[in-house]
């Protein structure tokens, strides 16, 4: 039974091949300077997708389209997602240029990495207004224009710390573990309007997050080399994984097979993730600079 289940969670059940189909859908994408974002723009982009990008770094955002060969001005924005106006014009622009939108994928996220006694109330509230409120300001524009169209597909870029606890990074988790309410919510809702929404929840993925991520009151270089739990996905398989399961219209794409474990064990019980959770915040602190 144990084993149907993972097979079920994993998307395996019958060793099915999913067949990648995103010719000429309109995909938007935040986030898509670099990491899962570069990446999910080039994969749609060999699979025949319009690809629409957006990043707040102007000069990650143009070497992405390099890489995709886009030369089209109207499909690039500088966009930084905490300002509602800046990421309705985004999608509203590719709407009226390409006349629908068939998917969102809300990627842009921060992290900041810090024993919960060293955060300043400015370092919830930039982590908040990127992963969260960015994910809603993504949600309400494009939310409203798939209701009307009839269909749509919403994918938000969440976490497995949405699922499960993330000592270290508690403004990170809160705000993996609030796009994964919103993201099932919304599914709900959106179900008798044609709008499919999506969580992603990713294990380790190798992008730029872990060197990007602020650090406070930490020893910056073994911060940086501290060993992870678990291997890191590259984010051309990772992308894979998420087209698949948005083609397979998961409520939550979990990914690796140890990120589903992981998750499964949670909510058994947790005892399993509190051993983990504790072992991290030990080393965490061993880092800790008093």
């Amino acid at each position: 039974m144990f084993a149907k289940i993972l097979e079920v969670l994993l998307g395996r059940e019958g060793h099915k091949e999913v067949i990648l189909n995103f010719d000429k859908k309109v995909s938007l994408i935040t986030g898509a300077g670099s990491g899962i974002g570069r990446q999910l723009a080039i994969e749609l982009e060999k699979l025949g997708s319009i690809v629409v990008l957006s990043d707040v770094n102007e000069s990650g955002l143009e070497e992405t389209a390099k890489l995709i060969n886009c030369e089209d001005e109207e499909r690039l924005s500088v966009v930084d997602v905490t300002d509602y106006d800046q990421v309705k014009s985004f999608i509203e622009k590719a709407a009226q240029k390409f006349g629908r939108i068939d998917y969102l994928f809300n990627n842009a996220g921060i992290a900041i990495a810090a024993d919960a006694r060293d955060y300043e109330v400015s370092h919830w509230k930039a982590v908040v207004d990127v992963n969260l409120m960015g994910v809603i300001h993504g949600c309400d524009v494009a939310y409203k224009i798939m209701a009307k169209q009839g269909n749509g597909h919403i994918v938000n870029i969440a976490s497995l710390s949405g699922l499960v606890p993330f000592p270290t990074n508690a403004p990170y988790a809160a705000t993996k573990h609030a796009v994964v309410g919103l993201s099932t919510s919304l599914r709900v809702e959106g179900e008798a309007l044609g709008v499919k929404v999506s969580a992603v929840c990713p294990g380790f993925i190798e992008s730029n997050i872990y060197s990007a991520t602020q650090s406070i009151n930490l020893d910056r270089e073994s911060f940086l080399n501290a060993d992870l739990p678990f291997k890191k996905v590259p984010t051309d398989i990772a992308a894979g994984e998420i087209l698949k399961g948005v083609l397979k219209n998961k409520s939550l794409i979990v990914f690796p097979g140890y990120a589903v474990v992981a998750w499964l064990l949670y909510r058994v019980s947790s005892f399993f993730q509190r051993k983990i959770s504790r072992d991290l915040i030990s080393q965490f602190r061993r880092m800790r600079q008093s």
